[in-house]
C-alpha cells in the first residue's frame, strides 16, 4: 500500500508540475490539450472533444448510467513569483488558481479507472464500479464559462450522466482537508456596469453642465448600501462592491460622462432580481438629480454553486472526515452550470498555505492531491 501511495504521488507531482510549466488562457489551450491527450491515449477509454477547447475521457463499462468528474484547464494572466523549479515557462501566465492540481487529480482518477477496467487495481475490479465514468477537462472557467458550452454539447446526454463531482483547491483549509456543504456553497457572480451621460461645461459656468461625475458619486455608495440592506432584511447574502470609477477628461470641466464597474454576489435568482430592481431605481434617481441619463447593465455571470442535498448526503457518508463549511462563500465558479444540468457536488480541498487564489506566489504541496484522488475513488465506487 505504501508503494502504491508513493507511485501515485510521483505521478500526481509529475502531472501537476508539467502542466504548471505550460499555462494557457481561456479557450486557447493547445499545449495543455496535447499533454492531456498523450497521457490519456493509453487508457481503455474513448477520447471525445465535445466542444472547442474541451476534452473528455469516456470509460464505457456497459452500465445504464454514468458519473462525471470535472477539471478546469485554463490559467491566469499573472506573472509568477514563486521561484519554484517548475515555475511557469510562459511569461505573464500562471496556474495561480490550482487548475494544474485539478487536472492532475482528474488524470490520476482516469488512470485508476483504467487500471480497474484492465484488472490491475488492487482490491477492486470493474464489477465494483456501478456506473460508466466520464472525465471532463473544460476550458475557460476563469473567463467565459466553458462549463456552459460543455453542457450545451450534449456529452452528458450521450453518456447518460446522472451525477457530477468536482474539486477546488482551497488555501484556507488545512492541508488535505475536504470540505463542502449541502445547498448553496458558492455565489452567483454578475458584473455590474453603470454609465452616466451628462453635459460638459467649464467649471466657471458649472450650472450649464450636467455632472455625470456627481451622479456616479451619488450612485456608488447608495447602491452598495442598498444591497447590504437587502441582505440584512432577508438573511441571504447580497454583496455589491465597485472597484473602478472613471469620469471626465480634465480637472476644470464638468464631466460629461462617468462609468462605474463593480461585482454583485448573490445565492439565488430571486435575490439577483431584487438587487437588479434596486440598482435600476437608484441609477435613475442619481442621474435624475444631476440632469443626466443612466444606463445599467448586469451580466448574467455564473449561477450559484448549489450542491444537491440528496447526493451530498451520499457523498458525506462515503467520505470520512468531510467537513462542513459553515456558510456559503462569496467566490464564483462555473461548475454551477453542470449542477443545472444534473445533480452535482462541489468539494474544497485544503492546501493549508493561506496564500490567496490568483496570487503570484500561489503554490502547494502535491501531497494534498492524494486526498483528492482518494475522494474521487470513493465517489466513483459510491452506489
Amino acid at each position: 500500500m505504501h508503494a502504491d501511495k508513493n507511485r501515485e504521488l510521483a505521478a500526481l507531482t509529475r502531472w501537476r508540475r508539467d502542466l504548471h510549466r505550460i499555462p494557457e488562457l481561456d479557450d486557447d489551450l493547445p499545449e495543455t490539450l496535447a499533454y492531456l491527450r498523450a497521457e490519456l491515449e493509453g487508457l481503455p477509454c474513448e477520447l471525445l472533444e465535445p466542444c472547442p477547447g474541451a476534452l473528455c475521457a469516456w470509460f464505457d463499462l456497459g452500465r445504464r448510467s454514468s458519473v462525471a468528474i470535472r477539471a478546469d484547464m485554463d490559467a491566469l494572466p499573472v506573472s509568477e513569483r514563486t521561484g519554484a523549479p517548475y515555475a511557469s515557462q510562459r511569461p505573464g501566465r500562471m496556474h495561480a488558481c490550482g487548475h494544474d492540481g485539478h487536472m492532475a487529480m482528474a488524470l490520476a482518477a482516469a488512470t485508476w479507472v483504467g487500471e480497474v477496467v484492465d484488472g490491475r487495481a488492487s482490491g477492486v475490479s470493474a464489477r465494483d464500479l456501478p456506473r460508466n465514468v466520464l472525465v471532463v477537462f473544460q476550458p475557460a472557467e476563469e473567463t467565459t464559462g466553458g462549463a456552459a458550452r460543455v453542457c450545451g454539447s450534449g456529452v452528458f446526454e450521450r453518456a447518460a450522466a446522472e451525477r457530477v463531482f468536482g474539486f477546488h483547491l482551497w488555501p484556507e483549509l488545512p492541508a488535505g482537508t475536504l470540505a463542502s456543504r449541502p445547498g448553496a456553497l458558492l455565489a452567483r457572480s454578475s458584473e455590474v456596469t453603470v454609465g452616466f451621460s451628462g453635459r460638459a461645461s467649464h467649471i466657471a459656468r458649472w450650472r450649464e453642465g450636467r455632472d455625470a461625475l456627481v451622479a456616479a458619486a451619488r450612485f456608488v455608495p447608495a447602491a452598495e448600501a442598498a444591497c447590504a440592506r437587502l441582505a440584512e432584511g432577508s438573511g441571504e447574502p447580497c454583496l455589491l462592491r465597485f472597484g473602478r470609477l472613471e469620469a471626465g477628461t480634465v480637472r476644470n470641466a464638468i464631466a460629461a460622462g462617468a462609468r462605474a464597474e463593480g461585482s454583485l454576489r448573490v445565492f439565488s435568482d430571486e435575490m439577483f432580481e431584487r438587487a437588479r430592481e434596486a440598482l435600476e431605481e437608484l441609477a435613475g434617481s442619481a442621474a435624475g438629480a444631476e440632469g443626466c441619463a443612466a444606463e445599467l447593465s448586469l451580466s448574467e455571470g455564473y449561477p450559484p454553486v448549489v450542491n444537491d442535498a440528496e447526493l451530498f448526503a451520499r457523498a458525506e457518508a462515503a467520505l470520512p472526515g468531510l467537513e462542513r463549511v459553515a456558510e456559503p462563500l462569496l467566490i464564483a465558479e462555473d461548475f454551477s452550470f453542470y449542477q443545472r444540468r444534473l445533480p452535482g457536488v462541489f468539494l474544497l480541498l485544503g492546501t493549508g498555505t493561506h496564500v490567496p487564489l490568483h496570487a503570484d506566489a500561489f503554490d502547494f504541496d502535491e501531497r494534498v492531491l492524494l486526498a483528492g484522488l482518494d475522494a474521487y475513488r470513493r465517489l466513483l465506487l459510491m452506489p
